[in-house]
């Protein structure tokens, strides 16, 4: 329900409100006061409301690009998390919202962007027009002040020839709002979910292009083609008095109307905006290259089917919790691409691994590269909260879809480690996992995994701690056969554990329904790491499954960010 949201969400909600209401509060204030300020009652003349709609969104956008760079500085965060290590762990949790709060502050530029951009094609338009007018109206007078001195233009289009296309590509504000808005459209476009997860490379190779938004940012107002009329001009030429003169001027002019007004540009300040995070961004990335340096000693390399590489690692220092995840770099392929893998030991063990399928250029040249040698590998993190809530809990369902399971790998040897160990921190006394997936051939490893707890709990006595279900989504007429002939065998046919594979999706009343009946009197988290979809219909059996009576069972959600 949005109270439990709310509740659970509150600093997020916080943040995002700040956000807009800043952004609100920059839009309006600046619209007023470019609509109203007397000192661009000239340009206004030219102009009309569009100069309000080009300033507004302006500040608006220097404002954005201020904040875009500090999700994306991780070690910023680790160190903002380490600082609360007292927070309540809602709190830091939601640091891990780094990346979808960069995303929404991508978008309000790209929307800031689209309308400062169409406001100065208007403006571009009525310069033009000003220009080439020949009656006396006072935007065609005013247009013509460049001709009686250096300083006393206000319209930058000084000839009939000129054109807007002329001008969006030959000025400096012109030709550096047409690179960023193509940087900005490059970075956007091969940002989505698909080209990120198929096309790795092309993300990380065009998301560097941030450097050629930020130089394009400082440079773009240079140039100064927006102006006002300067504070001595309003004290001598008032433009509520004299610019009813302008238009209707004689030679041997006597009254104090009679001086022509000045312009000055108004002066450049996205760079006030955007250097401290750009400092901040240049310790961040220079963090990250001596943390790189840090020798990572490769202990074990598995090949498991299916194409999946293990690789078990030590590192000095190194200190992990559950559900974390770091960013790994082989220079042998490519000294500049870091890639992110959601770490797969438990804390207790004394190495940390990864598991790599192929989803991509890199990861492919990686496995290939791993079954010649072993080469160098540096690693930057761990990253990202610990998973500890599953701990927290009487009876966890643990729900991983597809590639979704790899943080599960984590915080099930934990639990076993823990549960071994008698620790005093693990309240846990039953898990019930469910694995929804395609085809298990990807995932071969985690059957590996499964059964060697499945046998380590059956060796000491403790076989019911864990039950898990494996949801087969999609499948084929072989798998079918195969089942239907070794149908009353001990193990399954598929993934060769114990507990049958189930065909098809999962009927979640019944699983819930089930859990509430074994444990009438239990508070039951429930984990996902999974897509949107699967959350809601969770969320909603959560909902359907507590019981209103407080001694009675309780469904609690949690939905993991890897």
């Amino acid at each position: 329900t949005m109270g439990n949201w709310l509740v659970n969400h509150w600093f997020s909600a916080a943040v995002l409100a700040a956000w807009l209401g800043i952004n609100i509060f920059l839009f309006t204030y600046y619209f007023l006061f470019f609509d109203r300020d007397e000192r661009y009652f000239y340009t206004r003349a030219i102009l009309g409301s569009a100069l309000a709609w080009a300033r507004a969104s302006a500040k608006c956008l220097n404002f954005n690009s201020m904040l875009i760079l500090l999700p994306v500085c991780r070690n910023l965060l680790s160190f903002l998390r380490g600082t609360c290590s007292c927070c309540r762990r809602t709190l830091r949790k939601q640091l891990d919202h780094n990346l979808t709060f960069h995303k929404l502050v991508a978008y309000a530029l790209a929307l800031l962007t689209a309308v400062h951009t169409i406001a100065h094609l208007f403006n571009l338009e009525r310069y033009n027009q000003s220009q080439q007018a020949t009656d006396h109206s006072l935007p065609a007078v005013l247009s013509k002040m460049h001709l009686q001195g250096s300083n006393k233009w206000l319209n930058p289009i000084h000839s009939n020839q000129t054109t807007v296309e002329y001008m969006a590509f030959t000025t400096i504000p012109g030709l550096t709002g047409v690179i960023i808005t193509l940087a900005l459209i490059l970075m956007i476009t091969s940002s989505t979910e698909f080209i990120r997860r198929n096309y790795f490379e092309l993300f990380w190779y065009t998301h560097h292009l941030f450097l050629i938004y930020f130089a394009g940012l400082v440079i773009h107002g240079i140039a100064g083609l927006v102006r006002g009329q300067t504070e001595q001009s309003m004290a001598e030429v008032h433009p509520y008095h004299c610019a009813k003169y302008l238009t209707q001027k004689d030679q041997n002019c006597t009254h104090k109307c009679c001086k022509d007004p000045e312009f000055g540009s108004i002066p450049a300040e996205s760079w006030k905006w955007v250097l401290a995070p750009i400092i901040l961004y240049v310790f961040e990335r220079i963090l990250r290259v001596w943390r790189a340096q840090q020798k990572v000693v490769v202990t074990k390399v598995v090949m498991h089917p299916a194409r999946v590489l293990e690789l078990q690692m030590q590192k000095k220092g190194f200190h992990m919790e559950v559900g974390q995840y770091i960013f790994v770099n082989c220079p042998a392929i490519s000294p500049l691409e870091w890639h992110p893998f959601t770490l797969t030991s438990a804390p207790e063990e004394d190495f940390f691994s990864i598991h790599v399928r192929v989803a991509g250029d890199w990861t492919e040249r990686l496995i290939d590269t791993f079954q010649l040698e072993t080469p160098r590998i540096e690693v930057d993190g761990p990253f990202g909260t610990a998973s500890e809530d599953v701990f927290q809990y009487e009876v966890a369902m643990l729900v991983g879809a597809g590639i979704g399971v790899t943080p599960f790998a984590s915080i099930l040897k934990s639990i076993w480690y823990k549960f071994q160990q008698a620790d005093q921190t693990l309240k846990t006394k039953k898990i019930y996992f469910y694995w929804l997936c395609r085809d298990t051939g990807a995932f071969a490893w985690f059957n590996d995994l499964l059964a060697s707890l499945e046998q380590k709990m059956a060796e000491s006595g403790k076989a019911d701690f864990l039950t898990y279900r494996l949801f087969l989504t999609g499948w084929d007429t072989t798998i079918a056969n195969n089942v239907a002939l070794h149908f009353d065998t001990a193990t399954d046919t598929v993934t060769g554990l114990r507990h049958k594979t189930i065909f098809g999706r999962p009927m979640w009343n019944t699983e819930f329904a089930a859990v509430a009946t074994a444990h009438p009197r239990s508070v039951v988290g429930v984990f996902l790491c999974g897509p949107e979809a699967l959350a809601k219909s969770l969320q909603k059996s959560c909902h359907q499954h507590s019981s209103l009576d407080p001694r009675k069972v309780k469904f609690y959600f949690n939905k993991e960010n890897f």
